[in-house]
């Protein structure tokens, strides 16, 4: 009996100390998070400026996880606090963004970490919805959705010359890709067979779309480029009660003061030239790119007629003379094309490169501009280009290197980075299109090949739109 008492009594002090113990556990989970909720501090027991400091060294990947810690962590890892500590200590990360449209016009953006080699998923951008009256210059739109300037530009030009109902078939096209101050920028566009005005802004921080200070002039097809910490915007064209016209007009950004800013407007000065009006009146100017180069804007320019397009240089804008001069012959007239109206570039480490699709159907070079020179010499090796699509590949510069994204035979996206060295030594040529050989960092396959994979996702059918790099 005395031993069923005290195994009784036993039971009942494990049960007490078991019960106390948990309601110890709770007590201490509700003061953790009570703390966590309410302390004043980033981290216990270290002043907010040095914990600041600790979560700017934390890689770009792990912001997610972190603003999971508490409500404090995830306001500071969404500050601007947080981004001019990563730029003062030079812990900033270079991401690619991808920008790629689905079967059904379906717009979704990507961005890659190149140190993780992980991709993640951007918000969707804006839906476009109608406003029965106007706001500030939106011509009643509240959102729309933006396709960039290199996608379907052929429908547009055949609505150029009298296909009154060709922008209607494609409503959401038209828009330009930019980025600067580590935002991304969709800029106009066409919206029922109007050019816009509106300009969105993508803030990697806060991981949200916001509108911004819309353009002085609605323009859709129109040109981006970065100088000096400001967006530049020029050409494209606009559409009145007489059809689409061409517009030499171009505007500056300032993404500190968000205010426009006029820039001289483009003389088109080859298009001047032309020996009668007949042809004055034919052939359209229009600007087929823009690139930042040794601190000046580059855009090369074409007369067109549809089908026909006529390379006619282009000219170059200087900021500290607020002017335009113009280009190179031998920039402008060797400067390779994508497709018909446009002309992709990219520099790094302040060499000018561009892609030749002309040598063969499956593949493609790299050209490099020589300012001594004024020529454009061929870099050795062929690019792979199995994709079929209206825009086959982009350019990109970062971690400073030349990138190529495409499209492999099993319809996966890839991210080719030229894996070489820096110094060009051309070969003796006789042609104007110089080889250029050198020795790459990395023998692969063959002594020509210089292009690795750095990273690869499924693309299905999806098309490559645009690409842009944000140092954040």
């Amino acid at each position: 009996m005395g031993g069923v008492l005290s195994r009784s009594n036993h039971k009942s002090n494990v049960g007490e100390l078991i019960e106390g113990s948990q309601s110890a556990a709770c007590k201490r989970q509700r003061t953790s998070d009570s703390f966590w909720e309410h302390s004043p501090r980033l981290i216990p027991s270290l002043p907010d400026e040095i914990s600041i400091q600790i979560l700017a060294r934390l890689p770009r990947i792990y912001h997610l996880s972190a603003k999971l810690v508490s409500r404090s962590w995830k306001a500071a890892v969404m500050s601007s606090e947080l981004y001019r500590c990563r730029k003062e200590l030079g812990t900033t990360e270079e991401w690619l963004y991808l920008l790629t449209k689905t079967d059904g016009d379906k717009l979704l953006w990507y961005a890659f970490d190149p140190i993780s080699i992980k991709w993640q998923r951007l918000p969707p951008m804006p839906a476009m919805a109608v406003n029965d009256g106007p706001k500030s210059g939106l011509s009643g739109l509240r959102a729309w959705n933006v396709v960039d300037s290199s996608i379907r530009i052929a429908d547009a030009i055949r609505g150029w010359l009298g296909r009154k109902n060709a922008l209607d078939q494609v409503p959401f096209c038209g828009c330009a890709i930019g980025a600067v101050d580590g935002c991304l920028y969709a800029l106009g566009g066409f919206f029922r067979a109007a050019a816009m005005t509106s300009v969105w802004r993508y803030d990697p921080i806060v991981n949200s779309w916001n509108e911004v200070s819309p353009m002085s002039i609605a323009r859709a097809y129109c040109k981006t480029g970065v100088l000096n910490g400001k967006l530049y915007v020029v050409g494209g064209v606009t559409r009145d009660r007489g059809g689409l016209t061409p517009l030499q007009s171009a505007e500056v950004f300032d993404p500190h003061t968000g205010v426009w800013s006029e820039v001289p407007s483009m003389p088109f000065s080859k298009a001047q030239m032309l020996p009668t009006a007949f042809l004055a009146d034919l052939l359209k100017p229009i600007a087929t790119g823009m690139t930042s180069y040794q601190g000046k804007l580059y855009v090369p320019q074409s007369l067109y007629c549809w089908p026909f397009f006529v390379d006619v240089g282009g000219e170059v804008y200087d900021p500290e003379t607020n002017a335009w001069v113009e280009m190179p012959i031998g920039m402008g007239d060797g400067w390779p094309a994508r497709q018909a109206g446009t002309k992709l570039s990219v520099t790094v480490e302040g060499e000018l490169y561009a892609l030749d699709p002309s040598t063969t159907l499956d593949s493609a070079r790299i050209k490099v501009y020589d300012h001594q020179d004024d020529s454009w010499k061929v870099i050795e090796g062929d690019i792979p280009i199995n994709d079929d699509s209206e825009s086959p590949y982009l350019l990109a510069g970062f971690l400073g290197k030349l990138h190529v994204i495409t499209k492999d035979a099993n319809h996966n996206i890839m991210v080719m980075q030229a894996d070489r060295q820096n110094h060009l030594v051309p070969s003796p040529s006789t042609s104007s299109n110089k080889i250029v050989h050198e020795v790459p960092e990395l023998v692969l396959g063959s002594e020509a090949n210089m292009w690795r994979v750095i990273a690869s996702r499924s693309g299905g059918s999806a098309e490559l739109v645009s690409c842009q790099i944000l140092d954040v």
